[in-house]
C-alpha cells in the first residue's frame, strides 16, 4: 500500500468494501434538524469522486465526525470550481459539528448546499 493510504473499516459508514482506498468524499447536500445553524446539521450526503460512482451515500452527523477524527478522514465541499475543506468543530458544550474551512477561516459552504 502506498504511503499515507487509509484503509476504512467502517462499512456502515463508507458502505464499501473494507479493502476500498479513499482520497476525499465530497459533501452534496445536507440536512437541518431543530434550527439553522451548522450544530443543526444532522444528515450528510457525499460522493467518492475517486471511484468515479455518481451514487450518493448518506450519513449521520456523528458518523462523518467519528470518520475525519478517528480514521483520519478527509471531506470537502465544491462549490464554482473552489474547494472548501470540512473539519470539526468542538464547542465548549454540545456534540462536536462539521463546518468548512478555506484559508485559515470557518466559512458556511455546508450551509450553502442543497437542503434535503
Amino acid at each position: 500500500m502506498k504511503a499515507g493510504s487509509q484503509l476504512y473499516r467502517t462499512a456502515d459508514l463508507l458502505n464499501e468494501p473494507v479493502w476500498k482506498v479513499y482520497v476525499a468524499i465530497r459533501i452534496t447536500g445536507i440536512r437541518l434538524e431543530g434550527g439553522a445553524g451548522h450544530e443543526h446539521i444532522g444528515r450528510l450526503w457525499w460522493v467518492n469522486p475517486a471511484s468515479g460512482a455518481a451514487e450518493e451515500r448518506p450519513n449521520t452527523r456523528a458518523e462523518l465526525v467519528a470518520w475525519i477524527e478517528d480514521q483520519n478522514g478527509k471531506a470537502y465541499v465544491e462549490s464554482g470550481g473552489h474547494r472548501a475543506d470540512v473539519g470539526v468543530v468542538k464547542p465548549p458544550y454540545g456534540p462536536k459539528y462539521l463546518r468548512t474551512y478555506a484559508d485559515g477561516q470557518w466559512t458556511d459552504n455546508l450551509l450553502a448546499l442543497p437542503h434535503r
